[in-house]
């Protein structure tokens, strides 16, 4: 069956399985970058390592925000003209969102080098933990375009088709930075900078890896040279699709910095460390989750685009469910064994304390967050960005920033951490509410469509 056409015709729960488990362990072994880091680190360096790489997040989330407004917008365009037979278009699109993804991470290297100091101190960084915190991120800043390339494109890999391709393109970078950091911290004592060039150097062979598959000829869509003239309407549709994850991504961010800046002061540093390791665990629970996100996307935007809307419903539901149960056993991981997942980083009794309690309280409703991300990226893959922005930034900007910032006022430390449950009862209360209003609406369009074909 053709690779695009299967997503049409085959088995929605078949197709699931065969978009989402290669993207799942991809984005699990995506997560490695950054939690591998930290385990060398803690181990290595110490926990004013954890918190160094803590404080430069916002800056790394920002790299990866790029990657995502480019990459996430053009692969719903993409998934939606491949639906509607327009494979040239698919290509302009593919061709304009390489050129934008380059310009738009030389840009973040150039003014990331530029401010590093005045930016970290905003961050929160205290004397202490500033010197570690630049080491680290001024050789991860010259690898942004690697990192940008190797995220942003990898995702039309999926897009045309290839899952298992696009999980190989994570693989060989993760494992190559899981084998490297040993190496350069331990063998070679580079510590935070050794660290950092593992990763992109790993990340340079993961972009690497991409564009020899789009130049070669294994590939449905080809890199052609005509489609790298930016074309301003092809731009507009590609960062307005891309404005949801993007904009969930710099509320990431600011919401770290916000976190830290709270932390810090109810906590100080080993807070930030403790909240390390925590964000470094919900993360590795939710890659998986954002793995089942990007292997029902093509499924949603290709039979949206061709108006089968019965199968659009079943790819949602069953997106749900695979999400609901992934946060399901993350949680249950949180509750029976959070020394021992804490401990991992680093066995400071102080860090156990903290990290345990921020285990225990900020991910308290876990299992609903599953539902809330797969329902949110609905509207992405179906091309309607505002609503997804506005589900994307309710958990992690309109509910979670003002908490953060009001309950530590009456709960101290503990305050930030009850933050979290706060935003994701609420944030999920709104999006049942508008993924209910679409079902409703998708059925009507069904039934019209059946009319339609009776006639």
């Amino acid at each position: 069956m053709d690779q695009t056409k299967q997503l049409g015709e085959e088995k929605i729960s078949k197709l699931l399985l065969k978009f989402s488990i290669p993207a799942i362990i991809g984005m699990l072994v995506n997560a490695l970058y950054n939690i591998v880091d930290r385990i060398f680190i803690g181990n290595g360096v110490g926990t004013l390592g954890i918190a160094g790489i803590s404080i430069g997040f916002p800056i790394m989330i920002a790299i990866m925000a790029s990657g995502m407004l480019i990459g996430l917008g053009a692969n719903s365009l993409i998934s939606i003209k491949l639906g509607e037979q327009k494979k040239d278009e698919a290509e302009l699109i593919m061709g304009n969102a390489l050129v934008l993804l380059v310009l738009i991470s030389v840009t973040i290297t150039a003014l990331g080098l530029s401010f590093i100091d005045p930016l970290l101190k905003a961050f929160g960084a205290s004397n202490e933990v500033l010197p570690y915190a630049k080491e680290y991120l001024k050789v991860i800043l010259w690898g942004a375009t690697f990192q940008s390339i190797g995220f942003g494109m990898n995702n039309f890999i999926r897009a045309e088709g290839n899952p298992k391709i696009a999980m190989l393109t994570m693989l060989i970078g993760a494992v190559m930075n899981t084998a490297l950091d040993p190496i350069f911290i331990f063998v070679f004592k580079w510590g935070m900078k050794g660290a950092a060039i593992a990763t992109i150097l790993s990340q340079a062979v993961s972009a690497a890896w991409v564009l020899y598959h789009f130049l070669g000829g294994r590939s449905i869509l080809k890199i052609r040279l005509k489609n790298m003239k930016l074309q301003i309407s092809t731009v507009y549709k590609i960062v307005a699709l891309g404005a949801a994850p993007f904009a969930m991504q710099l509320a990431a961010g600011l919401l770290n910095v916000v976190l830290n800046k709270s932390l810090i002061t109810y906590g100080g540093d080993i807070a930030i460390s403790g909240m390390g390791v925590v964000t470094s665990i919900s993360t590795l629970i939710l890659m998986p989750v954002f793995g089942v996100n990007q292997g029902v996307q093509p499924i949603i935007g290709y039979n949206y685009g061709a108006r089968k809307y019965d199968r659009v419903k079943e790819a949602l539901k069953l997106g749900i469910l695979g999400a609901t149960f992934i946060v399901g056993v993350g949680y249950i991981m949180t509750r029976v064994a959070p020394v021992q997942l804490v401990s991992l980083f680093n066995k400071d009794p102080e860090l156990i304390d903290i990290g345990t309690r921020a285990l225990k309280y900020y991910l308290m409703l876990m299992p609903i967050i599953g539902f809330q991300i797969i329902s949110a990226n609905y509207f992405q893959a179906i091309g309607r960005p505002k609503h997804a922005a506005l589900l994307s930034l309710s958990r992690q900007v309109l509910v979670l920033i003002p908490a953060i910032l009001i309950l530590p006022n009456f709960y101290g430390l503990n305050g930030v951490m009850y933050a979290g449950p706060v935003a994701d009862a609420v944030s999920s209360i709104i999006t049942g509410i508008w993924i209910t209003a679409e079902l409703r609406k998708l059925s009507r369009q069904h039934e019209a469509n059946n009319l339609i074909l009776e006639m």
